[in-house]
Parts: C-alpha cells; structure tokens; sequence
C-alpha cells in the first residue's frame, strides 16, 4: 500500500506544510505543535488537507509523515528518539504491544469518551494506550458490471454474485473468467499478486491475517499467543494458488509489481477481482469503475463454514506519545477534539478519506462514508456473518519473511514448505524472540 519512499514522502510533506523539518519546527511554539507519524500512506494527501485546515482554524504547526510498511517501525523508532518526536503515533493491533510504553493514558481524552463501544481500545492493564479513528475492512473487491458480464455467458456456471459463498464457487468463477479473459476484454480474473514494498503486505499481512483468525479462534484467545499450528496454511495456498494462476500478469514479474499497478488494473477494468480493502478507496474513486460497481466478496479459502463469513474488520489508532511536552501534548489533544467537532475535519475524514468512524458525534451528526468498500459489509451484517477480525501478529518481521517465502514459491524460486516453515517455525522463533527476549 505504501508506494512512496520514506524520504519522498517526508520531503513532500514538508515542503507542502511548510515546515523547516519533519518531526517539527526548529522554534517550538508556546502553542505547541501536532506531529502525526501514519501507517496510512495511501491517505498522506487527505492528512495533509486536514492538517492545513487545522492548523488554518488554530495556528497550530501540523506535520505528518507517512513511512513504507516495510521499514515503519525502523522509522518510528528513529522519530521517538528525536528531540521534536511524534506527538501522534499511529499504530495497528500487531504494533501496539512494541511501543505501550510511549503511549499516554487516554481514558481521560474526549475522543475516548466518544467512542461507541469502549472496548475497540488498547489497553495495558487500566490504561488506554490507543483509541481506534477508523474502522477499515478488507476482502476481495470485485466489478460488478464484469462480473454481470459472466453471469450472462452461455459458458458460466454461475449466474449470481449471491452463489458465490466460499471457495469452491469462487475458484469457478475465476478460472472461467481467466479461460474467457479476451471475450470479456480483460487481462485476468485478479490483479497482479505483487511483491514489491508497498503490495507485499496484502499477502504477509492481509491474507495470513485470515487463516491467523482461524487459529485464534480454535485456541479461543485473543492475546499472542507463542506458537501456532499448520492447519489453515494448506487454505491459505488454495487461495494464493487461485490469486498467482488467475492473474493479469506472468509470477515472473511480481517482484517488482506494485500496489499502484494492481489498483490501476482494477480501476481500469484489466481485472474483475483485487484484495484490498477500504483504505484503497480513496485511490480507486473517480476512476474507471464507478462507486456503483464496486463490491466485495470475503477471502475464501475453504474453511468448513466460511460461506458464514464477512469481511476482514481491522482498526489504526491513535496513541499520544508520553514523553512530548505539555504544550504539545495539549496542542494534540487540541486536534483530536476538533476531529470530533469541526464539520470541515469531518467531511474530510467521511467523504474524502471514506473513513467508517466508531464515534458517537459523527453518527449524531449524521456523517456516515459513502465508501462502497465499507458499506459492502452492510449485506454481510443483514446476513449475520461472523467478522474476521484482526488478531496480533508476533512481529513485523515475521510478516516481511513469510512475505518474501510466498515471493518466492510464486515465482517457482522455493516450495510451499519454506511458506509453511515460515508461518509456523517463524511464528514461534520471532515470539521468543519479541517478546519474551
């Protein structure tokens, strides 16, 4: 998701916030100042926006930076060392446990207190370490208006979206659309499963994130736990398998295929299916394929009861870091009260960022996204499917070399058993070593 280099992005930012550095003015203000460090590159610019209008309505400094997936929490790392560090920090389920010790108690926080359920925070112990500012979810996206198009084959064996409820339908579906692809004009079934930095995590991350819930859910927890089995790895290659051999280019050349090719063969129409999720909404709006045509279907991979499943459901958080000055401290408490309030900060965050908020005050205020992706889930919730949600993962390392195993399976460079190695030996090794080093 993250295309952009770090030192791209940061140079961009600061020239259009006008700032001396990013991590903050070299002459702190008595006001303090608001330095946001994202995982969500692919909203840099609508942070930006934001930022500006604060720092129009307040006169408070705003700065963001967003790093590469690959590389966050070497950055972050970097950042919290550094005398003007973040005052924001922008952190997932996985990353949370690694910097509790930087986040502040929120509990007392007007954002906190208008969460609607209180229990979508992080805690450590009684305190509130990270409150969730956007509910994303994920799954397989699909074009309607192609997807019509197979229906109304003489060849498909299919005829409805509604037939679709696990992997055996959608398997034969896909293998009749990659069979077919010149008859409907396109280039594959799926986009282009690619590796390079800003794709490789919707395979290390996303898609092991579904047989990683199943795992979870069999050992009934929702805390890390030390080690995992291998019973939900040979679905996570039904489903991979599917993605590498239904796609719209040769596995040779997805070491270097980009999550911005993938978005731009789905915009375009190359492709009827991408996995991605909600966040992705912003660069897939305005294009090709119209809002109207956008839906998404559940990652299947043939687990016994999946046709009950919806989609993926995982949050970002904020945490304020603890170790800033209070002026700053006060300036970015400042900020996230005027998300909560100020109309323009909402209409930002709803329509142009297509965010789902899990706040009170937007609901009363009747701000509810547009954003297909997320409203796709509405037909799921009717249905009363289970959501797949988002458990801990030992490391970000742990994602990056199971990552680079199925990298390489693809590409015919090693078999399957490095992926199974990496996702069960890997998982146990980076856990002592993470978390009990």
């Amino acid at each position: 998701m993250k295309a952009k280099s770090i030192l791209a992005v940061a140079a961009s930012l600061c020239m259009m916030l006008g700032v001396s550095a990013c991590g903050g003015s070299s002459n702190p203000s008595a006001e303090g100042r608001v330095y946001m460090i994202s995982q969500k590159v692919e909203n840099n610019d609508q942070f930006v926006e934001l930022g500006k209008q604060f720092t129009k309505d307040t006169g408070i400094a705003f700065n963001v930076v967003s790093p590469a997936a690959d590389s966050y929490e070497q950055t972050l790392k970097s950042e919290l060392a550094k005398s003007n560090a973040p005052t924001i920090i922008g952190l997932d389920n996985n990353d949370y446990p690694n910097w509790a010790e930087y986040c502040a108690d929120l509990s007392g926080t007007s954002m906190y207190k208008d969460l609607k359920d209180p229990n979508y925070v992080l805690k450590t112990g009684d305190k509130v370490g990270a409150i969730p500012f956007v509910l994303d979810r994920y799954g397989i996206i699909y074009n309607k208006a192609i997807l019509g198009k197979y229906f109304h084959a003489s060849w498909a064996s299919l005829h409805s979206v509604d037939e679709i409820r696990g992997f055996d339908a959608l398997k034969t579906v896909a293998d009749e659309i990659q069979a077919h692809k010149d008859e409907l004009g396109i280039k594959g079934a799926f986009t282009s499963a690619g590796f390079e930095s800003s794709s490789i995590r919707r395979y290390g991350d996303q898609l092991v994130h579904i047989p990683v819930y199943y795992e979870y859910r069999d050992q009934g927890r929702t805390d890390l736990p030390p080690t995992v089995s291998d019973k939900y790895v040979p679905d996570m290659k039904r489903i991979f398998d599917l993605y590498i051999k239904d796609e719209t280019v040769p596995a040779t050349q997805l070491s270097s295929a980009t999550f911005d090719d993938a978005v731009s063969e789905f915009s375009l129409g190359d492709a009827v299916f991408i996995q991605t999720g909600s966040w992705a909404y912003p660069q897939l709006k305005g294009q090709k394929v119209e809002d109207k045509d956008m839906g998404v279907l559940p990652i299947y991979m043939g687990v016994p009861g999946e046709d009950k499943a919806g989609l993926t459901i995982s949050s970002n958080y904020f945490a304020i870091n603890k170790k800033i000055p209070a002026a700053d401290r006060k300036a970015t408490e400042r900020f996230l009260d005027w998300m909560l309030t100020n109309d323009g900060a909402r209409k930002i965050v709803t329509d142009t960022m297509g965010f789902e908020t899990p706040f009170k005050s937007y609901s009363k205020a009747g701000y509810k996204t547009r954003n297909p992706i997320l409203r796709s889930n509405d037909a799921y919730a009717k249905r009363h499917c289970y959501d797949m949600i988002i458990r801990p993962l030992p490391s970000q390392q742990w994602s990056l070399s199971l990552g680079n195993a199925m990298l390489e399976y693809a590409q015919g460079t090693g078999d399957w058993s490095k992926v199974q190695s990496a996702f069960v030996d890997g998982w146990a090794s980076e856990y002592k070593t993470t978390h009990q080093g």
